[in-house]
């Protein structure tokens, strides 16, 4: 078997692309870039080798980038927030067979490690912000517009057990904030008030404490044996 380059990879064997970013928010304005997002499963053959084929993609579209299969499961299971919203994405492109398989698992990937990943991060944005309020007198109001996006949506996330990433009627007051027409004190007074939302919801969370790791795998290793007899390519039912 030639070993395919990573292009080759997400050409041929992507089994869902979605798009992401503002557009999946629901805050796209005039001008927006169009973030593509998706998921290829690498043929088994090509991980007996020494050289794996790699974990993720960037390309080879602008503002496109590819996780492989295991890997984005590997995260999602670990809740990594930018995972679970790409699973979540009202805009989906493409899903064959695996794909569509990989959606229906979307409610094994969640639990309550959501609370921790989705806060821990937007915190560390919180302290980028900080710095740049100190450094340059106003942070990068795109970014304070997300923090606050992320921190609404894992509170409902924690409070409903459903992912929603779509902003909603919040829409023209997130964009206000990213217009910088909020005073920065104010974007500070919000982002406590959603983390204390955020701790709230969890303590009465619907969602277990631990993904369904067991199902997950079960899905991953049966994908893997059926990939076994492609050449390169795909022999078996994928549409």
């Amino acid at each position: 078997m030639i070993t395919p380059g990573p292009e080759s990879l997400v050409r041929d064997h992507t089994v869902y692309s979605c798009v992401m970013g503002s557009r999946a928010f629901g805050l796209a304005t005039e001008g927006s870039d169009t973030d593509l997002r998706g998921v290829f499963l690498a043929p088994t053959p090509l991980f007996w080798r020494f050289e794996k084929p790699p974990t993720h993609v960037e390309g080879p579209a602008q503002e496109q980038f590819s996780w492989e299969l295991e890997r984005f499961c590997a995260l999602a299971l670990r809740a990594n927030p930018n995972v679970l919203e790409c699973l979540h994405s009202p805009l989906v492109e493409h899903a064959d067979a695996v794909g569509r398989e990989l959606l229906s698992l979307r409610g094994a990937f969640l639990s309550r490690l959501t609370h921790r990943t989705f806060v821990r991060y937007a915190l560390g944005q919180r302290r980028k912000l900080e710095a740049d309020v100190r450094q340059y007198g106003a942070p990068r109001w795109k970014h304070a517009m997300h923090l606050l996006r992320l921190l609404a949506s894992g509170r409902d996330l924690l409070r409903t057990g459903e992912l929603t990433i779509e902003v909603g009627a919040a829409r023209e007051e997130l964009l206000a904030v990213k217009r910088g027409e909020v005073p920065w004190p104010e974007v500070e007074r919000r982002i406590v008030l959603l983390t204390e939302e955020d701790d709230a919801a969890a303590r009465n969370s619907p969602l277990p404490p631990e993904p369904d790791r067991a199902r997950v795998e079960d899905f991953l290793v049966r994908t893997r044996r059926a990939s076994v007899s492609w050449p390169g390519g795909c022999s078996v039912d994928r549409s």
